[in-house]
């Protein structure tokens, strides 16, 4: 395991990352934030590598001043359609009380209290995507994505935090998902793992005198050991892959589809990234 700063630093992180069948995780901090917290934060993240199929979530956590839960945004791979790729962008709440009016929003989170957020696009993999959360006043979060190539801002959704909430806390954490196994597991499920690398990038804020940084990702779970796991430094973050490029045969995608509601073989592109 590759611990991302100190071993004290990841144990508590660890606490706070999902407890499903998350994999990576990967801290980030923004110097210079106000005891009120940051009015926007943006989290970089490119899928350098993964099947065109529904399965991975990438995704950064952040933590609001004044209250205990935390929020997500991220993104999902999904199947192509009319030959296009597919994106997933999510944002969602999980502090008790939040309200939305937005469409691509509903009521809930993960089964729990809070809002859920998400929209899909035709986005281009290997390209980075800058995920936008904005706060517009009287407790009013936006999340937005970003293409960096072509500057197209996609609307992911908005909600409302209840009162005594304040900005983007200084710090948190990020992670890599494979959430069908959240309902079930095969058996020898590590070794099924379809493979994935992704840069999740240095946070940027618009707030004066602030820096961010990410840190080098470490394995947790089950499959600790297991998926080919690595991390290292690239431009601008922190690149992490996991799973294996063969794991893309029909025999496999059966095995990790038999028993799951979240997959069927209609999702399933057979193909990787080039």
């Amino acid at each position: 395991m590759k611990l991302s700063s100190s071993f004290t630093l990841v144990a508590s992180l660890l606490s706070a990352l999902p407890t499903a069948h998350a994999l990576v995780g990967s801290s980030w901090s923004i110097t210079n934030v106000p005891s009120t917290g940051l009015t926007d934060i943006t989290f970089p993240i490119t899928i350098v590598e993964a099947g065109r199929i529904s399965g991975y979530y990438f995704a950064q956590q952040f933590h609001f001043v004044g209250v205990k839960e935390v929020g997500y945004t991220g993104i999902q791979p999904r199947p192509n359609s009319s030959g296009k790729a597919v994106l997933h962008g999510v944002f969602s709440s999980f502090v008790p009380n939040t309200t939305t009016s937005d469409a691509n929003c509903k009521t809930g989170a993960d089964g729990g209290a809070g809002v859920s957020c998400s929209v899909e696009w035709n986005g281009v993999y290997g390209r980075k995507y800058n995920f936008e959360i904005k706060t517009t006043g009287n407790r009013l979060w936006v999340g937005t994505a970003i293409d960096t190539v072509t500057g197209q801002s996609t609307h992911i959704g908005s909600y409302t935090l209840p009162e005594g909430s304040q900005g983007v806390k200084r710090s948190q954490a990020g992670f890599v998902e494979w959430y069908p196994w959240n309902s079930r597991k095969p058996s020898n499920h590590c070794a099924l793992l379809s493979y994935q690398k992704t840069i999740f990038g240095n946070p940027n804020t618009t707030h004066a005198g602030s820096v961010g940084t990410q840190s080098l990702a470490y394995e947790y779970g089950d499959c600790v050991g297991k998926v080919a796991f690595h991390t290292e430094k690239v431009t601008g973050g922190v690149e992490n892959n996991c799973g294996f490029s063969s794991q893309s045969s029909v025999e496999v995608i059966d095995e990790l589809l038999v028993g799951s509601p979240k997959l069927t073989l209609m999702d399933v592109d057979y193909h990787y990234i080039p």
